[in-house]
């Protein structure tokens, strides 16, 4: 009962859950405001902070040196740096979420599928067979999914373990660090995989 509870506040409707209003990037900080408008602070060496004329927008993410806007109409913008086509989200359609890593960005569907854009070095955009996905969350080099069961699945970079999420269950939120992947359980407790330093992330 607790799991169902928790599912319904956190993950219904899709499209309510995709309010990211504050986002920190690697060098960069984005904010939307309650009247749609948008602000930016930090570097915007590679035009990441360049969202001025964007509207409508209803969530934002800021990567590594890109940012990304969810549009009420469930369409993409996106501006800074586009070497590897992280910027590349102008056909995108039917998007509740979006989550720009290091060098990829994904979005994630109406429908539960996911698409993504960028760098995929390490598979870090290897989502097309994903399914039934409620909550995404894109890391430096790897990606993360939190399925409607519970469940989480995630692709790329996994030297230090960051991928490590196949037996978490019953987890209501998730978020991918650069090298670290954080789930969030129903009970209120914390999970984490990855990158674990003299830091203790």
């Amino acid at each position: 009962e607790n799991l169902t509870a928790c599912k319904t506040a956190f993950l219904a409707p899709r499209r309510a859950a995709a309010a990211n209003v504050l986002s920190a990037g690697s060098f960069h900080t984005v904010a939307l405001k309650s009247g749609g408008a948008i602000v930016t602070t930090g570097s915007n060496n590679d035009g990441q902070c360049n969202v001025d004329r964007w509207t409508d927008i209803v969530a934002v993410s800021a990567g590594g040196f890109h940012t990304v806007g969810l549009k009420v109409d469930g369409t993409v913008v996106a501006t800074g740096r586009n070497d590897d086509g992280q910027c590349s989200v102008g056909n995108w359609t039917d998007i509740v979420a979006v989550s720009a890593g290091g060098l990829h960005t994904i979005g994630l569907k109406a429908n539960g599928t996911v698409v993504a854009a960028g760098s995929n070095e390490y598979g870090q955009c290897n989502v097309d067979s994903w399914t039934d996905i409620v909550a995404v969350s894109a890391g430096y080099q790897h990606t993360v999914g939190l399925k409607a069961d519970g469940t989480v699945v995630a692709v790329g970079f996994n030297d230090d373990g960051q991928c490590n999420v196949s037996d978490w269950t019953d987890i209501v939120s998730i978020s991918a660090g650069d090298w670290h992947t954080i789930g969030l359980k129903a009970d209120g407790t914390v999970v984490a995989v990855g990158y674990n330093s003299d830091d203790g992330q």
